[in-house]
């Protein structure tokens, strides 16, 4: 009797192994299964909308594209402004056809949200972004950190200024240039940061009229006049002063005592978007370790705490910021921009 038990417990307990094996493997073959369908669905064709340079858009797509190559990304550039101008005039037709944004500032994603024109996705890779740079209802999130510095050309400049108010001053005049409001998103959201600080203030940017600054259409514009020498001082991005720098352009720049405005140049999925999958799947490649250390081979500062800063470039820990309420700059951005055109005489 005994031996007939035991040999009947041994039975039963290989039948439960095996079962309980059998059961894992179909677990993990419908995982397979899944993550191959997941894979399978991003496919077909995505709109990219951005104000990034030309080349490092490029340089994005082609990794999306080496991870997906099923998806055909199809790019739109211009500078921030006229990135929206085009969108506003898909909506009033009725037919946006973006279906991925990134664009300068935060201040022109709320403006967009504001209108119920995006998409609210919680990648999981921001779980590695500082929760200050993610949308609460994760309608867009930062992908980078982008500080505006004083950047000077070396041949011209022999005393490297640590200070705004030197482009006040007789030594700047009619030697610098800054990017327009109008075209840039980044300038924009400086215009409505610089003129919110008791120590600069709209007086900062009348007095820069009198001295003489020179307004281009973008960021581009400034850097390639201050490496060529036609100027000695501008307003830039500084991603783009370390790169003509570490090309070897006479270039330097400094962050200013004063602080710096910083933009984060957020990333988001239109409302109406016709590839919600691949939409998706491009956030989360752009907001990846993956993503995020291609933003730094280009000279960018990550947004992502895993990932390093490119040498040169301050991280966000180690910037003075210069800051002003997200809301109250999207309410007044195009006030603010009426007042620089009175000043500089643009529209």
């Amino acid at each position: 009797m005994r031996k007939w038990l035991s040999a009947f417990t041994i039975f039963t307990l290989l039948f439960v192994l095996a079962a309980c094996g059998s059961s894992n493997n179909a677990s993990s073959s419908n995982d397979v299964e899944t993550q191959s369908e997941q894979k399978k669905e991003v496919s077909g064709e995505l709109n990219f909308y951005t104000s990034q340079p030309d080349e490092d858009a490029q340089r994005l797509v082609t990794a999306f594209n080496e991870k997906y190559p099923d998806v055909k990304v199809n790019t739109f550039r211009s500078g921030t402004e006229e990135v929206i101008a085009k969108l506003q005039a898909e909506k009033e037709a009725g037919n946006i056809q973006a279906d991925v944004l990134l664009v300068a500032d935060a201040v022109t994603f709320e403006s967009l949200k504001n209108d119920d024109l995006l998409l609210s996705y919680k990648s999981k890779e921001a779980e590695q972004i500082p929760g200050q740079f993610i949308d609460s209802d994760g309608m867009y999130t930062g992908t980078k950190v982008m500080a505006t510095v004083l950047a000077v050309n070396t041949n011209s400049v022999q005393n490297i200024p640590d200070s705004w108010n030197l482009l006040t001053e007789s030594d700047a005049k009619g030697k610098a240039i800054m990017p327009s409001p109008f075209y840039s998103g980044a300038a924009a959201y400086n215009l409505g940061v610089f003129t919110r600080q008791n120590d600069l203030g709209w007086d900062f940017f009348k007095r820069l009229k009198e001295n003489g600054m020179a307004v281009t259409k973008g960021n581009g514009g400034v850097l390639k006049s201050v490496a060529s020498g036609e100027k000695a001082y501008g307003i830039v991005v500084d991603y783009l002063a370390a790169r003509a720098k570490k090309e070897g352009s006479p270039v330097e720049f400094i962050y200013p005592k004063e602080g710096v405005p910083v933009i984060t140049e957020p990333i988001g999925i239109m409302k109406d978007t016709k590839n919600e999958e691949a939409a998706k799947a491009f956030v989360d490649f752009v907001l990846s370790e993956e993503g995020q250390k291609l933003a730094a081979e280009l000279g960018y500062t990550p947004i992502r705490q895993d990932v390093n800063a490119p040498e040169g470039l301050k991280t966000i820990d180690e910037l003075n910021v210069l800051n002003a309420d997200i809301s109250e700059l999207y309410q007044s951005r195009e006030e603010d921009k009426a007042k620089f055109g009175e000043i500089f005489g643009q529209q």
